[in-house]
């Protein structure tokens, strides 16, 4: 069972709480946890678990060969990402930061003249600790598209009874690339406007995407949580649990262990039942 552990704002606790429900489950079951929040990865840190290169992440790279080119212009006027720049009666001009790696230049270039090169985006780590198995994503330093990334480090994960996803805070591709295909999605968000605003965000992806939700209220009592139960509702969205602000919870992050609690047991045990 693939569950995506998200949230449309930053600091809600997202990976506090993906960290620790991925402990939880491996208690009792195989679980694997995968930090797809690929531009700063940090599960690794909240666990205390070393990771070890696995695999690189490559993607294709056009490589030009000016003898062959013709100066037309085909190649600049297909690339959408405007990786590809030309000035009339001059050659192209190529910038790699701004390539994904589609491909569209080599298919349109007439005199063949763009072939099919790599270039390395980003890395997949792996550890192990606290009973479960650790897959990282992270890219490389100066790449600008995460996706690629975040569907490769899906791609490598091994297929076991809980796979936990950790998104990226937001809605943008690689929130979207994290989702896709999984069974369900935890939405953690905080009793504060800015929350509840992303929190409707986030359904709102989930629900065009096919995932169902459930909503976590992260440091519940330390604001209304009116406004959030509404949004909620509104997008058919169970609230699962409500974790109120813990000072142990605080320290144990802190040391680099995972948190434990009443709503983290509570989130796990509904998801054992949804799994039988």
């Amino acid at each position: 069972m693939r569950i995506a552990v998200t949230g449309g704002k930053g600091g809600t606790g997202k990976s506090t709480v993906a960290t620790a429900l991925a402990v939880e489950l491996g208690k009792r079951h195989e679980v694997v946890l995968a930090d797809a929040d690929v531009e700063c990865p940090d599960d690794h840190l909240i666990l205390s678990i070393e990771r070890k290169g696995f695999a690189d992440v490559k993607l294709p790279l056009p490589a030009f060969d000016f003898e062959k080119c013709i100066k037309c212009g085909k190649c600049a006027s297909t690339c959408r990402y405007n990786a590809i720049v030309q000035v009339k009666g001059k050659y192209p001009i190529f910038d790699p930061g701004l390539c994904n790696g589609c491909g569209a230049c080599m298919l349109v270039c007439p005199a063949g003249a763009i072939s099919r090169g790599q270039r390395k985006v980003g890395e997949i780590f792996r550890g192990e600790g606290h009973g479960i198995s650790l897959f990282s994503g992270e890219m490389e330093v100066g790449y600008e598209e995460a996706s690629p990334v975040v569907n490769a480090l899906k791609e490598k994960i091994p297929k076991s009874e809980f796979e936990i996803i950790d998104t990226a805070a937001g809605t943008h591709c690689n929130v979207i690339s994290a989702l896709r295909g999984c069974d369900y999605a935890v939405a953690v968000t905080e009793p504060t406007p800015f929350g509840a605003h992303d929190l409707e965000l986030i359904l709102r992806l989930a629900a065009v995407l096919g995932v169902p939700a459930g909503v976590v209220v992260n440091r519940s009592d330390l604001g209304e949580t009116g406004e959030v139960n509404k949004i909620a509702e509104k997008h058919g969205a169970e609230v699962i649990a409500e974790i109120p602000y813990s000072k142990e919870m605080l320290e144990s992050y802190s040391r680099g262990e995972p948190v434990a609690g009443k709503g983290i047991l509570g989130i796990a045990e509904m998801l054992e039942a949804m799994l039988k």
